[in-house]
C-alpha cells in the first residue's frame, strides 16, 4: 500500500514557511492506519521490546496500538508540564522553535528494551530528547519507529547509533 497517499500537506502551518506534513487522511483510513501498524509490527515483533514509548501528540496514536499488538507497555513521553509526580524534563530545539519534553522517573525497570515512536522525524531534535530521558531513567532503546521522515531536514542522521524504521520519506 502506497501510504503516502494518506498524508496531506498544510503550507504555511504552524507559521509561515513550514510544509506541515498531516497525518489525518492516514488515520481516518482503517486500511491505512492498519497496514501502517502491521509494518511497524512486522519490523519488531520478536525483538523483545518491553515498552512502547510515544512521543506526544500524534505519537500516543500509534505507540498504544502499538504496544497493545506487541504485548507491552506503554510509556509516554509528554510536553512540559503534564505529567504529575516525580519527572525528568530536557528541552531541546525544533525546526521552528524550541520545546520540552518529561518523563516519569519511575517509567520503566531499569536496562527495558524499548521502542520510541512518532509520527514525523524532521531535524530529529525530538527524538534525541525522547531517547536522552529515556536513557537517563535505565532504558535500553531498540530502535525507533517513524510513520513519515523529511530526508531534507538530516534528521535520521542524527540517529547513527539506533535502529530507525520509517514508513514513507521525503526527500
Amino acid at each position: 500500500m502506497e501510504l503516502s497517499k494518506y498524508i496531506d500537506t498544510v503550507l504555511n502551518y504552524p507559521q509561515d514557511g513550514i510544509a506541515f506534513k498531516d497525518i489525518t487522511p492516514l488515520l481516518r483510513n482503517k486500511d491505512a492506519f492498519r497496514f501502517a501498524l502491521d509494518e511497524f509490527e512486522r519490523h519488531f515483533a520478536g525483538d523483545g521490546i518491553q515498552y512502547v514509548a510515544g512521543i506526544e501528540a500524534r505519537g500516543f496514536l500509534f505507540a498504544s496500538a502499538l504496544a497493545d499488538r506487541l504485548k507491552c507497555g506503554l510509556i509516554p513521553i509528554r510536553k512540559s508540564g503534564k505529567l504529575p509526580g516525580d519527572v525528568i524534563t530536557q528541552g531541546y530545539d525544533l525546526e521552528y522553535g524550541t520545546a520540552e519534553l518529561e518523563i516519569r522517573k519511575d517509567s520503566l525497570t531499569d536496562n527495558a528494551r524499548v521502542l520510541i515512536i512518532d509520527d514525523v522525524l524532521a531535524t530529529g531534535g525530538t527524538a534525541i530528547c525522547a531517547a536522552n530521558l529515556l536513557e537517563h531513567v535505565g532504558a535500553n532503546i531498540a530502535g525507533f519507529a517513524f510513520l513519515v521522515s523529511l530526508d531534507f531536514l538530516g534528521g535520521e542522521q542524527k540517529l547513527p547509533d539506533y535502529r530507525t524504521v520509517t514508513l514513507i520519506r521525503y526527500e
